[in-house]
């Protein structure tokens, strides 16, 4: 049982309902906020390990309450919202949310969401070069990369996305994010590239893109490495 407390932002009554009494029976402290200037000042107070957030807030845009955040603190974001669309997945990502779930959603997913995102947030510390996903290493600082102990050959823009995605492990980097820091703001629209280069780089890892292990693709959004072997 963990105990980490996560603040759920939704002002659906059955929504918050349903996971106070899923998320506490799987250890966790649960806080509530009804809208976006509430959310943003228990963020301040309270302290949480993770926000749950839905798009559709009374006051504020879930949108707004994701940049206002980034403004001043990194705790880690999942939106949970009805808005499917792959525009508004992108902005909230693009904002600086760590993760993506549409209603209806299924709490086992969830879970697995949360525990991910925690785990990754728990990883992103100073001092600590290597990422180790399964029997998948990625040494950052050395460019090296190992698989099953022995050395894996990448090109310079193969291991570029591969430190990019390390660098974020268990978080979505949207495609434009990824061109953007890659081959530059030049090339944000062009997705060939992502498609080309990341369908090598999974040849090299023997990562079947049906059923990935190291690279989870959320179609026309972006790419995650899993922090752990075959969990996203």
């Amino acid at each position: 049982m963990s105990g980490e407390r996560i603040l759920v932002i939704d002002d659906e009554p059955q929504v918050r309902r349903f996971l106070q009494i899923a998320l506490r029976a799987h250890g966790y402290e649960v806080i509530e906020a009804l809208n976006g200037e509430s959310a943003i000042e228990k963020c301040a107070t309270e302290n949480p390990a993770l926000v749950i957030l839905d798009l559709g807030l009374p006051d504020l845009d879930g949108q707004q309450v994701i940049a206002r955040l980034r403004e001043w603190s990194q705790v880690p974001i999942i939106v949970l919202s009805v808005r499917a669309d792959e525009t508004e997945k992108v902005r909230a990502l693009d904002h600086g949310a760590n993760d993506y779930v549409t209603k209806p959603f299924g709490i086992g997913e969830l879970l697995a969401r949360i525990r991910a995102t925690l785990r990754a947030h728990q990883m992103d510390r100073p001092g600590n070069s290597e990422v180790t996903v399964g029997d998948l290493v990625i040494d950052i600082a050395v460019h090296r990369v190992r698989l099953r102990g022995e050395t894996v050959k990448l090109t310079r823009r193969e291991f570029d996305i591969l430190r990019l995605l390390a660098l974020n492990a268990g978080r979505i980097v949207t495609h434009r994010q990824m061109l953007h820091d890659i081959w530059g703001p030049a090339h944000e629209s062009e997705t060939h590239y992502l498609r080309i280069y990341v369908g090598q780089l999974r040849q090299k890892l023997g990562d079947d893109p049906a059923n990935p292990r190291y690279i989870e693709n959320e179609p026309g959004v972006g790419y995650r490495l899993m922090t752990q072997d075959g969990d996203a």
